[in-house]
């Protein structure tokens, strides 16, 4: 970096406690790596400098903010939602809430299948809108990235059709009613996305008596199609970045799994599972033959699947809506963690059993329900949950993508302290003002 000549690109965030999510060393206080009176530097879109601000390069920069000593972090990673999705299933809920079983009411019509009936009906238009209304909401909450899975369409181009709109999604621009009743949000920014393909969510009635025959349509057709290059506007890319399975007692067998995801893995798309949400069937130690990114859900782990999730670096993503919905035992997370399993926290965000859009009122749960220590919390939902995706982000570090969050907090402990409703000042999004702003920096509650 040149720090004599003006850039309009160059913005210097000082004062501040950056904590870079990037440190090593055993406890979670040195992953933190928490930096006092420190400055950020940001230039076209990346990190050029994560330092004291006594050593911040001098210059001109177009921007310099002071946020008087308040937390900065990396943006939020949230590494598990199906936003792409029609329907409500809010009678299913009083259900559930009555005692009536997940999988009862499943096979009576409810379920996966009646947000599949939903979805197909629905128009790109309506699907288009619902998700970049979610994802509006998830920028809010200072998410700078988010994965979404398709599952609802369940036939091949169905869930072509799902995957198109999420990865569609975060190069739109807010075009609804109420961006036109208010300018403010007339082109705001969204999250990015990172797409995942999840054929085998369920087995669709259509193939109902030949569950064979959907298995291999997932592993070989919805596959490859899903892994093919192809123009998207400006760009050529492909509709899924990874592959999951439904892997769970009365879902996706281990067999059944191991053929999709192999065949998924040789098309260049990482692997990911729902793991353990109701039975253990041997699907971490699945995943983590196949070098899987993570595991999801984990209710119900052996401690022979963490061990070996552990020897793969395969992530064990905690979704505790879900398990919250479904008055289930939750995991322990402090088990994982003395296998050596690295956690993430996810919203799971979907319309059956985690109808949820704050990553952060999650991780208030999975700390309270499942353990997690409250300084393990914040890497939960950057590093953790970054590394679960795949992705090269999480992280304050030097020719990173500028992804961070201005929190009117001082105390990395408030993350998973509240339940909800906790929001950052001011997120950027490779150096673009996602939602907020300096303006916006006042006073904290529950400081």
């Amino acid at each position: 970096m040149d720090s004599t000549s003006p850039s309009p690109y160059r913005m210097r965030i000082k004062n501040a406690r950056i904590a870079t999510c990037a440190g090593h060393g055993s406890t979670d206080e040195a992953r933190l790596d928490l930096r006092e009176h420190a400055s950020i530097v940001i230039e076209r879109g990346t990190i050029a400098y994560v330092g004291p601000d006594d050593d911040c390069p001098a210059g001109m920069y177009h921007r310099v903010v002071d946020v008087g000593g308040r937390l900065v972090t990396p943006g939020l990673v949230d590494p598990h939602t199906h936003l792409v999705f029609a329907g409500t299933r809010a009678g299913e809920f009083r259900q559930k809430m009555e005692g009536v079983d997940y999988r009862t009411i499943a096979k009576g019509g409810g379920g996966i299948g009646a947000t599949v009936r939903a979805t197909r009906e629905a128009t790109d238009d309506s699907l288009t809108a619902s998700v970049l209304a979610r994802m509006r909401v998830l920028a809010s909450c200072g998410v700078t990235l988010v994965e979404i899975k398709s599952g609802y369409g369940l036939t091949v181009e169905h869930e072509l059709r799902l995957l198109r709109i999420a990865r569609e999604a975060s190069h739109r621009r807010m075009e609804t009613a109420a961006s036109r009743d208010n300018p403010k949000l007339a082109g705001q920014l969204l999250p990015r996305t990172t797409t995942t393909l999840l054929g085998a969510h369920a087995v669709p009635p259509e193939h109902a008596h030949d569950r064979a025959g959907y298995v291999e349509l997932v592993a070989t057709e919805m596959v490859r199609r899903a892994s093919e290059l192809r123009r998207l506007g400006l760009r050529e890319t492909t509709l899924a970045d990874a592959c999951d399975v439904y892997l769970d007692e009365n879902a996706f067998t281990v067999e059944e799994a191991r053929t999709i995801l192999t065949a998924a893995k040789a098309a260049g798309l990482r692997v990911r599972a729902h793991v353990g949400q109701f039975a253990d069937v041997g699907g971490a130690e699945l995943l983590a033959e196949l070098g899987g990114l993570s595991c999801d859900h984990l209710e119900v782990v052996s401690d022979e699947g963490l061990r070996a999730m552990a020897a793969a670096g395969t992530r064990a993503v905690l979704l505790p809506v879900a398990w919250r919905t479904l008055k289930q035992r939750p995991p322990d997370a402090a088990r994982m963690r003395a296998h050596g399993v690295a956690i993430a926290v996810g919203t799971d965000a979907n319309p059956g059993t985690s109808a949820c859009l704050d990553p952060l009122a999650a991780l208030g749960l999975a700390v309270r329900d499942a353990g997690l220590s409250p300084s393990a919390a914040l890497l939960a939902v950057t590093r953790e949950a970054a590394a679960a995706v795949g992705a090269e982000t999480g992280r304050l570090e030097v020719e990173r993508d500028a992804d961070l969050c201005v929190w009117d907090h001082d105390d990395p402990s408030v993350f998973g302290y509240v339940v909800g409703g906790l929001r950052p000042a001011w997120a950027i999004s490779r150096g673009m003002t996602l939602v907020g702003g300096p303006e916006e920096l006042g006073a904290a509650v529950f400081r």
